[in-house]
């Protein structure tokens, strides 16, 4: 390779979300970023940006200036306003587009509704997840105010009709060409409701559109086997499948377990033992098991959002699996991720629990979410707020009574001479003594990134 192209390479970052490549970008437009952001928010604000160098980088200075960069890019994401910003966002959505080399045009992008109803709209390629929920809703005569209680979800849908989540989409991309860069049909945009609380079902049912999302998106819940149900209730609900009784279908489920869970895909913790098989889900401010223990026997539990202290998401590379102990290398290692919790399982006793998945990104933004509505809820605001906030991509800490500290997780990659920036879901919740009780100690926004270097290129 000839050394002025090698030299050249060295200077570019790969960005990888959940471990698909994002974007791909050279230090002189970090460097660019960093200054519009001075001159945005000002020099005592900004965190300290790694500096030029004159002559060719030696392999440890090159080992330094990722570390810095890290450093930097964890700072920027995790500070409650320039996080948020955005100067922030839009880099990341250029950046996302000249590394895809799509050019901006007028395109039509299929959305998918629980109900496995498509809606097919006409954007722009360069057009953000809000606009595209915006012009989705519209399409559908969703009412404006009830816009921030939907968000769109990247999904894979198996042969066996099997549903994989694997992210919410963020404000720091764009749907069509993060969903036309993966290059595979079994990826879909799915419209599903972005709230917890069932009690903000009312608001929704309101509106016949509202009604009509809600019942199709709980329809299909069932028939996957989301919630749980007896042979007794499968009846009622035919019969009211049957009558066009969507409010009272809907009511009913609300009794049943596992109502507006999210279900993840067949994973491994540590909890009660190693290597344990567990199925997750998400919902009702807890995180369920449904564990298999080494010895056969399946076990039940849950774990309230309010009785964790904290958690975290990391990622690391290790060898494909293939018989070997092969030492991982840039082309033979895959990505682990795993969310880690620490939980008060009883009044004096904390124990970390780990949960290992492709999916724990997903876990984390879903336990975030839970912990906003239960501060607003706590503090006497607006979930209504909230969630416009969410969908307009400008919530900041205070709307949640959260604190400005964010202390940043490093995440170490194990294969020399590769750059990797990951923006941990680290959401910290005070240790409480109740299940009731609920405390706002330090909330991080919940993005991810794993950045990927020269080896790459």
């Amino acid at each position: 390779m000839d050394e002025s192209l090698l030299q050249t390479l060295m200077k570019a970052y790969n960005i990888h979300v959940n471990g698909v490549l994002h974007c791909r970008v050279r230090y002189s437009q970090l460097l660019g970023l960093h200054e519009q952001i001075k001159k945005e928010y000002g020099s005592n604000v900004v965190p300290s940006f790694p500096p030029k160098k004159i002559f060719t980088l030696t392999p440890a200075e090159v080992e330094q200036r990722r570390e810095q960069l890290e450093k930097y890019m964890q700072a920027v994401r995790q500070h409650p306003l320039l996080g948020s910003s955005d100067l922030f966002n839009s880099f990341l959505r250029k950046a996302q587009q000249d590394t895809q080399h799509v050019p901006t045009e007028e395109v039509t992008l299929d959305i998918w509704l629980s109900s496995g109803q498509k809606v097919t709209v006409n954007i722009l390629t360069s057009d953000q997840t809000e606009d595209v929920l915006d012009v989705v809703a519209t399409k559908l005569d969703l009412p404006d105010y009830l816009v921030g209680y939907f968000s769109l979800f990247l999904v894979r849908e198996g042969v066996d009709g099997s549903l994989t989540f694997v992210r919410k989409l963020q404000e720091f991309e764009l749907p069509y060409v993060s969903i036309t860069s993966l290059q595979n049909s079994e990826f879909h945009i799915v419209l599903r409701k972005s709230y917890w609380d069932m009690a903000y079902d009312a608001d929704v049912m309101d509106s016949r559109v509202g009604l009509n999302l809600l019942y199709g998106q709980t329809v299909s819940d069932v028939e996957r086997g989301w919630i749980l149900v007896n042979k007794d209730q499968h009846r009622q609900l035919k019969s009211l499948q049957e009558k066009g009784s969507k409010k009272e279908f809907i009511h009913l489920c609300q009794t049943l377990k596992y109502y507006g869970n999210v279900k993840f895909d067949p994973c491994v913790t540590d909890f009660p033992e190693k290597d344990c098989q567990v199925i997750v889900s998400a919902g009702n401010n807890e995180l369920n098991f449904h564990v298999k223990l080494p010895n056969e026997q399946m076990k039940e539990g849950s774990f309230k959002v309010t009785r964790m202290r904290c958690w975290r998401v990391t990622s690391s590379q290790v060898p494909i699996s293939n018989g070997t102990n092969t030492p991982c290398s840039s082309s033979k290692c895959e990505v682990k991720l795993e969310l880690s919790f620490e939980y008060l399982m009883s009044k004096d006793r904390l124990q970390w629990v780990t949960i290992t998945s492709q999916q724990a990104i997903m876990m984390s933004i879903c336990l975030q979410a839970m912990v906003d509505e239960l501060m607003v809820k706590k503090s006497g605001g607006s979930i209504k707020k909230l969630l416009k906030k969410r969908h307009n991509g400008s919530i900041h800490r205070s709307d949640s009574q959260q604190a400005v500290k964010s202390p940043p997780l490093l995440v170490r990659s194990g294969t020399a001479g590769h750059f990797c920036f990951f923006y941990n879901s680290a959401n910290w919740i005070s240790a409480s003594n109740s299940a009731n009780d609920i405390s706002s100690d330090d909330f991080h926004g919940n993005y991810a990134f794993e950045g990927i270097g020269d080896d790459d290129l």
